[in-house]
């Protein structure tokens, strides 16, 4: 429940910029609103200002702003009229250019948005936990579903234990730098600069391109010490009297000198865990009971230490331009994933969500990453509100009919012509826009439901 209920105020936060820009630029434009309302549904409370009834309704997803003259146009197309009503102070008595201006204010919202969030969190700074740039090749532990000849990583020469400090000469400092290059670089050569043994050597590494995702991989894990972090009282770890500090040395008489290694020996499912700890210099043995998730996987209530950097801009120029570069990413990110779908190379299933499925996702970022603290948990969430915000900017702008691209289309068109489209065009044009816009929803229907029943 807390997770949907985080779900639906978040969605809610990015659908609302969306129709708060189609409200200020209809004010602009000298467009009469009827109403604006925070949510869906039947009115809870609100008042009457200037002639716009300002409401907050019952479903909290998002809203909607009601413009003078929709409800005419779609009376005028029921009773099958020739031309649409044009009065005064209505959306389509206005000229073509300022449809256009309130259309597009909608998607630029989203993407001021997204721009806002960005630089206010690089000028707040974050605490970001992940791993260092050492890595393990993921060919010698079997984990990675692909043959060990067939790895980019095992080709280009990388070895476990390499250090990764530097990729098309762009300092990387943290694993994720290294995955989010990789991910964004399928089929790309990318150049290394690798640390190894005290020297530096220079490797080129073509990442694969993953079907299921549409992102480039090489077969290469994050290095993360066998130290533990944390552990969870009600799980196995603790009982056995594991304690944050502690270094796992072997696991039933197997060295592991990284968390990878300490999951190979999980592999087998054993019954008992037989544990040689480092504790404070001291040796000590212990043994565990695993228990196991409804997936197989083994859960032993414990996390291995991670790095923590901390990123905070130098100043408002430099917050200015790393949110701009993280928000560039994101578009770019974005329409590399839509060309990868329309070219057959990401599994539909993978690439697309509905309603459902996105405010699954946002309730999860947003309760798992409040456990961290309310500073980082808020930066996260709205970090992934900024992404979601992103994508809603670009596939709004698609000129599909319904939506805000397409009916800048359809603004441009009349405004090309210099007179009005037909009442009976537009009717069909909507009709195909209706159409597109219920396959889509049935497709994210699928994808959602193949995502929540785990296939």
């Amino acid at each position: 429940m807390v997770v949907i209920l985080l779900g639906l105020f978040g969605l809610g936060i990015v659908v609302f910029v969306h129709e708060l820009g189609h409200f200020l630029a209809a004010r602009w434009m000298g467009v009469h609103v009827e109403a604006f309302s925070l949510g869906w549904g039947p009115r809870l409370a609100g008042f009457v200002r200037n002639g716009t009834e300002y409401r907050v309704s019952v479903f909290p997803i998002g809203g909607y702003c009601r413009m003078k003259g929709e409800e005419a146009f779609k009376a005028a197309l029921e009773r099958g009229d020739e031309d649409m009503p044009r009065e005064p102070g209505s959306f389509y008595g206005a000229p073509p250019w300022r449809r256009i201006v309130i259309a597009l204010a909608g998607p630029l919202a989203n993407l001021a948005f997204a721009l806002i969030v960005a630089v206010v969190i690089a000028a707040a700074g974050y605490t970001l936990r992940t791993s260092g740039n050492k890595v393990i090749l993921a060919s010698e532990y079997s984990l990675f579903g692909m043959p060990a000849a067939a790895l980019p990583a095992e080709k280009a020469g990388l070895r476990t234990g390499d250090r990764i400090v530097a990729i098309d000469g762009v300092e990387t400092e943290m694993y994720s730098q290294i995955q989010e290059i990789i991910f964004r670089s399928p089929d790309k050569p990318l150049r290394l600069t690798v640390e190894r043994g005290g020297g530096r050597l220079e490797l080129t590494v073509v990442p694969a391109l993953d079907r299921e995702t549409g992102a480039g991989r090489v077969g290469l894990y994050a290095w993360v010490d066998p130290v533990v972090e944390r552990v969870d009282p009600s799980g196995s770890a603790f009982v056995a009297g594991l304690a944050p500090g502690d270094r796992i040395l072997s696991v039933n008489g197997t060295a592991v000198d990284h968390d990878v290694a300490f999951q190979k020996a999980l592999l087998e499912r054993p019954r008992i865990l037989r544990l040689e700890l480092d504790r404070n210099g001291v040796r000590t043995d212990v043994e565990v009971v695993p228990t196991w998730d409804k997936d197989g996987n083994p859960d032993l209530g414990l996390t291995f230490r991670t790095v923590a950097f901390r990123i905070q801009a130098d100043g408002p120029r430099d917050a200015l331009r790393r949110g701009w570069k993280d928000t560039w990413t994101t578009i770019t990110g974005t329409l590399q994933g839509l060309a990868g779908l329309f070219r057959g190379n990401v599994k539909v299933a993978n690439a697309v969500s509905g309603p459902a499925r996105i405010t699954y996702m946002v309730g999860t970022v947003a309760s798992r990453s409040l456990r961290d603290g309310w500073a980082n948990g808020l930066s996260q969430l709205f970090n992934f509100l900024s992404l979601l915000s992103v994508g809603l900017f670009i596939m709004n702008l698609m000129p599909i009919p319904l939506l805000d691209g397409g009916q800048i289309l359809l603004f441009i068109v009349e405004g090309i012509r210099r007179r009005p489209l037909k009442l009976k065009t537009v009717y069909r044009y909507q009709a195909v826009g209706m159409a597109v816009v219920l396959a889509i929803f049935l497709l994210t229907t699928i994808s959602d439901l193949t995502f929540f029943s785990g296939r």
